[in-house]
């Protein structure tokens, strides 16, 4: 394992891997956030009384979780490039060629795959929800956007951030499989440095290394926010 290749500046690699480590921190970071608005959505939609927005959700979830990401991805980078084409077609007459940036392909893949885990974890936390505390604040007179924001938020957060941690490490490894279409984050920058210096051990025990730590410090945050997110039930319990 040559670390000279390492190196900061000209003479390494050292800040290409950085950059792609940046990378895949805003992918993952907002394929995370799109993730948690769909899978909001999809739970909202299990959790009505509208029997053809519950087989929506249901067949999202289904579809999703049940074919590989690396699929999914190839769908939305070759599908959505022909649906771009067609609408600009069927709009305004354009033929020409359009595709969708790799990296908001890349957002859009893995928040599409986040968002299907993530509704199952939302719908189970509100589920977990004691329903008395729902009937308390319409007790004392709470609107209905009250008792969301002030009852049903609070306590959906605490109980959903375990499962919605490791969503986010799910979608922070996933970013991986990104690299295939081209979106030069940790993996595909540990090729570029592997075929440039015929090093491959070098550069992937690196990305393995940004990989570890990327992990290790996601898990601190979110075992903060969950002891923020739980601070005063013990006392209460």
């Amino acid at each position: 394992m040559d670390l000279s290749l390492l190196a900061w500046g000209a003479q390494g690699w050292g800040d290409e891997m950085v950059r792609g480590a940046l990378v895949t921190i805003a992918v993952a970071a907002l394929a995370y956030l799109l993730g948690i608005v769909i899978g909001s959505g999809l739970a909202a939609c299990k959790l009505s009384g509208a029997a053809p927005l519950r087989w929506f959700a249901s067949v999202y979830t289904t579809l999703i979780r049940g074919i590989p990401e690396l699929l999914v991805i190839y769908l939305v980078f070759f599908g959505g490039g022909v649906a771009l084409r067609s609408i600009a077609s069927g709009l305004f007459g354009y033929d020409g060629y359009i595709d969708l940036p790799v990296f908001v392909t890349g957002v859009i893949c893995l928040g599409v795959s986040a968002g299907a885990y993530s509704a199952e974890v939302i719908r189970g936390a509100v589920q977990t929800v004691p329903v008395g505390q729902i009937e308390a604040a319409m007790a004392i007179g709470m609107t209905r956007r009250q008792r969301f924001w002030r009852v049903l938020v609070p306590q959906v957060a605490r109980y959903a951030l375990p499962g919605l941690g490791n969503v986010w490490q799910f979608v922070l490894k996933d970013t991986s499989l990104i690299s295939v279409i081209g979106l030069v984050e940790i993996m595909r920058q540990a090729a570029i440095g592997t075929g440039a210096t015929k090093e491959p051990f070098t550069f992937y025990v690196t990305a393995a290394v940004l990989y570890l730590g990327l992990t290790a410090l996601s898990d601190r945050g979110f075992a903060r926010a969950e002891g923020w997110a739980n601070r005063g039930v013990g006392r209460a319990s």
